[in-house]
């Protein structure tokens, strides 16, 4: 989930365009981190240290590693620790962003260097299975604040983006809430969550192609229209992850909540005051709603 937060941080810094990171993300699966992204990360060596060894590579046939150790900027144990942490999703965005010309290695060293800072992180950090920084970071963007249901809203958001990772993909970057007044939505599923003090119509919606794609997604297959498949999937989706979070109210707050039937709408509204949470997907961008 770093990654996407990322992103969200890159965009709302104008250090990329929502088309580039969205092509970033696609193709940071298949993007091996190289040293000189590790290196700076780490702060072993500055990015202009990364450009000279790059340039000395199109001369030499050496790798990387070796032409940094000859130099001096690392050791063959640092190159062996880096070569260790090339998985790092972040990371791989991070590479994916420069092999585009869409960063160069100083932009993102800077935005990466600053995105720690102003959230106190650590590579650490990054690392941690826990999930706490996360959430932290999820609060903090999701507060919602001065609503009564203020912890239960960002307890609902955490949540969904846990379940868009696991079961639609993490090629996603989550944008901040926006309150509006009502929602014209085109191809939506929804469901109503209501008792323990909690009443809220939670909606998805997209565009025929995007409802479609996300629909593929969690059922695992190829559907091409539009129609009852489609609906049947997005449908389950809602209620699988608005049953995950009844569950968790449950055992972390002892409010029950019910749901009532999911269903499906063509060219509708959701009335307000509503939270527009939208999701950029390669596929086109999505938007949740939680009305308040």
């Amino acid at each position: 989930m770093f990654t996407q937060l990322f992103g969200n941080y890159l965009l709302n810094k104008g250090l990329v365009s929502s088309a580039q990171l969205s092509q970033a993300l696609e193709a940071q699966k298949k993007t091996r981190v190289k040293l000189g992204v590790l290196a700076i990360n780490a702060g072993y060596m500055t990015a202009v240290q990364v450009d000279e060894a790059h340039a000395e590579q199109q001369r030499a046939d050496k790798r990387f590693g070796d032409i940094c150790v000859e130099k001096g900027f690392l050791s063959a144990a640092q190159v062996d620790e880096l070569l260790g942490k090339q998985g790092q999703a972040h990371l791989q965005l991070g590479q994916a962003l420069v092999d585009s010309g869409a960063m160069t290695n100083t932009s993102f060293a800077d935005a990466l260097s600053a995105y720690k800072a102003e959230n106190s992180l650590s590579d650490v950090d990054f690392n941690d299975k826990s999930g706490s920084k996360v959430d932290e970071l999820i609060a903090k963007l999701y507060s919602f604040e001065g609503e009564e249901r203020s912890v239960m809203l960002t307890e609902y958001v955490t949540l969904l983006f846990k379940n868009l990772i696991r079961f639609i993909g993490d090629d996603f970057t989550p944008l901040a809430p926006e309150k509006i007044p009502s929602a014209r939505v085109s191809f939506c599923a929804e469901q109503r969550i209501c008792g323990g003090g909690f009443d809220c119509l939670t909606a998805f919606d997209a565009s025929e192609q995007g409802y479609i794609a996300f629909a593929s997604r969690f059922a695992g297959e190829q559907l091409t229209d539009a129609d009852a498949m489609t609906d049947a999937a997005n449908t389950e989706f809602m209620n699988l992850h608005n049953g995950l979070f009844t569950v968790n109210i449950s055992n972390d707050m002892e409010k029950e909540l019910d749901l009532l039937p999911p269903d499906s709408v063509r060219n509708g509204t959701v009335e307000g005051p509503v939270y527009r949470i939208s999701v950029v997907y390669p596929f086109g961008t999505t938007a949740f709603y939680l009305t308040v």
